[in-house]
C-alpha cells in the first residue's frame, strides 16, 4: 500500500464518555492461575506514521517494529493525545486526556501526584516497574508531589532494571528512547547510504536537497530506536521471557519538521503502533480502529488482572487484541480526539501556548483553534543573522518549531515567492476553525470550514467536539480554559 492509501485510510480514536471524576484506582481482580505477562514499552520520541519500512516508506529500515507487526498487530489510526512530550506522555501514563491533567498538559511543568500511573498501580500489584532514558518529561519531576518520575524508578539500563528484579516477580519496563528528536548530525544518514531520489518530501515542506538530507538524518535515529528496541527483544529471548512478554512500540509525537510536531495536524498526532503478545492473541493483522495511545494504561493494567479507575478515559485494547478480525473491529472506535496546550513558551508577554482541540474521523479533521488570534508555531521574533545560527536557534524564531535544517531553510527564504507558501502553512495565522476533506486533501493543505458546501459537516462536527470535551470536563468548553496559560513552566 502507498504512502497516500494510508493517509485517506487513517482515522481517528475514541469518543470519550462522561466519567465520574473520582481519582484513578486499579482493583485486583480474582486470583488467576495465568501467568501474569511482562510489559515492554519502547516509545519513540517523535516518531510519525507511516515512517516505517512495513508501512511503505521506501527509505528507512525498521525491522524491528515490523516483526512486532507481523507477530502482533499493526495500528493504522493510532494518535498521540498531544503533540508534545510532556503532556502526550502523561496521557499514556494516567490513560486519561491531558486537559484533565492540570499542569500536565503543558510542556515541561509537573504532573500532579493525584494523578496516577500505570507503573505506580502495576507496581503496587507485585510488578517490577522501572524506565531508563527518557521518562515523563521534561518537566519538573516532583514539585507536583511525586518522589520520582511518573514513568517509575529510573535505571541506567534494561540489564541494570533487570538485576534489581526480584525472583519471579513480572515486570513492566519503558524504554524511553532519544531517538529520532533532533539534532541530528548533518548528513548522516545520506552517509550511511540513504539515497535522496527515494525520500517522500511531503507536500508541506519544500522539495531541496536541504530538506531531503533532513529527512534521512531523521531516519538515521528512527533506524537507531529500531535496532536498541531490537537488541531488547534479543535479550528477552535469551532470558526466556518473550513469550511472556506484551511488546509495545509507538512515538510520542509526529516528526520534528515544520508544520508537524506541536499542531494538531495529521503529522503532529498520527503514529505508528504494533502490539505482540507471541500465543496469546492473534498476530499478523493489520487494524484500523481509531485508537488513542491513552488507551495503552488500561491495556497494560487489565492485561495484568486489574480493572482501571473510572477517571481513566482511555479504553482497553484488549477486545481488539484478542480477535482474529482486520480491519475496522470495533464500530464505535471510528474516531479519536487530540488537543494542545503550551509547548514552549514563545509567544511574548503572552505565557500561554496555541490552544486547539480536534477531531478526526475516517474522511474529516476538524480543528477548533481557541487563541487564533496567537501565532500558531511561536511569535516571528528576531531573525539571526545568518543560516547556520537560525539553524541552531531554539527559542527566538517560531520555536514552537524544533530548530533544524528544514525550518532554517523555510524561515531565512520565507520572504521569496517560491518558500513564502510554506512559510505561511507552517507559521502563519489561522481561523478559529479549519476542517480539512482527508479524502480530497490527504495533506491538509486546503482549510475549507468556511466553504458553504462544508457548512453542515463543521456544525455537526463542531457540536460533536464539544459534547465530548464536556464530557471529559476540559476546561477549555467547561469552564476557565485560561487556566491553562497561568500554569509556570517547571511547576
Amino acid at each position: 500500500m502507498n504512502r497516500r492509501a494510508f493517509l485517506e485510510r487513517t482515522t481517528g480514536s475514541i469518543a470519550a464518555a462522561a466519567l465520574p471524576q473520582a481519582l484513578p484506582q486499579a482493583l485486583a481482580q480474582s486470583a488467576s492461575a495465568a501467568k501474569r505477562p511482562n510489559i515492554l514499552f519502547a516509545l519513540a520520541d517523535d516518531w510519525m506514521w507511516p515512517l516505517a519500512s512495513i508501512a511503505g516508506d521506501r527509505v528507512v529500515k525498521t525491522p524491528t517494529f515490523d516483526r512486532v507487526a507481523r507477530s502482533g498487530v499493526m495500528f493504522t489510526n493510532a494518535y498521540v493525545a498531544a503533540p508534545s512530550c510532556s503532556p502526550s506522555r502523561a496521557a499514556m501514563l494516567t490513560g486519561q486526556w491531558h486537559w484533565r491533567l492540570e499542569q500536565g498538559a503543558n510542556l515541561n511543568t509537573t504532573l500532579p501526584a493525584k494523578f496516577r500511573t500505570y507503573p505506580d498501580l502495576l507496581e503496587e500489584s507485585g510488578y517490577h516497574a522501572g524506565f531508563t532514558r527518557k521518562g515523563w518529561g521534561p518537566g519538573n519531576e516532583t514539585s507536583g508531589g511525586r518522589k520520582r518520575n511518573p514513568a517509575g524508578a529510573r535505571y541506567a539500563d534494561f540489564a541494570a532494571f533487570v538485576a534489581a528484579r526480584p525472583k519471579d516477580k513480572p515486570f513492566c519496563f519503558w524504554f524511553g528512547s532519544q531517538d529520532p528528536h533532533r539534532p541530528y548530525e548533518w548528513e548522516s544518514g545520506f552517509k550511511s547510504g540513504m539515497k535522496l531520489e527515494d525520500v517522500h518530501v511531503p507536500p508541506y515542506l519544500p522539495d531541496n536537497e536541504t530538506v531531503r538530507k533532513d529527512i534521512c538524518d531523521y531516519y538515521w535515529k528512527v533506524q537507531r530506536y529500531d535496532r536498541e528496541t531490537g537488541e531488547l527483544l534479543r535479550a528477552l529471548e535469551s532470558m526466556g521471557e518473550l513469550d511472556n512478554t506484551i511488546v509495545v512500540m509507538s512515538g510520542d509525537n509526529g516528526w520534528p519538521f515544520p508544520r508537524s510536531k506541536a499542531t494538531v495536524y495529521e503529522t503532529g498526532t498520527h503514529v505508528p503502533l504494533a502490539i505482540s503478545w507471541p500465543g496469546h492473541f492473534p498476530g499478523g493483522r493489520v487494524v484500523e480502529d481509531f485508537v488513542s495511545l491513552t488507551d495503552l494504561a488500561p491495556t497494560f493494567l487489565e492485561a495484568a488482572g486489574l480493572i482501571p479507575g473510572q477517571q481513566v478515559t482511555g479504553r482497553s485494547l484488549m477486545p481488539i487484541l484478542r480477535s482474529r478480525k482486520s480491519g475496522q473491529v470495533e464500530r464505535r472506535r471510528d474516531h479519536v480526539l487530540t488537543g494542545m496546550e503550551r509547548h514552549v513558551p514563545c509567544r511574548g508577554e503572552i505565557k500561554g501556548g496555541y490552544p486547539q482541540r480536534a477531531l478526526r474521523n475516517r474522511q474529516f479533521h476538524y480543528m477548533r483553534n481557541f487563541k487564533p488570534e496567537r501565532w500558531p508555531a511561536g511569535d516571528p521574533g528576531t531573525e539571526p543573522s545568518t543560516y547556520e545560527q537560525l539553524a541552531a536557534s531554539t527559542f527566538r524564531t517560531y520555536a514552537d518549531i524544533d530548530a533544524g535544517p528544514s525550518k532554517a531553510w523555510i524561515v531565512s527564504h520565507g520572504e521569496e515567492a517560491a518558500a513564502k507558501p510554506f512559510l505561511e502553512r507552517c507559521a502563519g495565522k489561522r481561523s478559529e476553525r479549519e476542517l480539512y476533506d482527508l479524502k480530497k486533501d490527504p495533506y491538509q493543505l486546503k482549510n475549507v470550514a468556511s466553504d458553504p458546501k462544508y457548512a453542515a459537516v463543521v456544525k455537526r462536527l463542531d457540536a460533536q467536539l464539544t459534547a465530548e470535551l464536556r464530557a471529559t470536563g476540559d476546561p477549555r468548553a467547561v469552564g476557565d480554559g485560561d487556566v491553562f496559560d497561568r500554569y509556570r513552566t517547571g511547576s
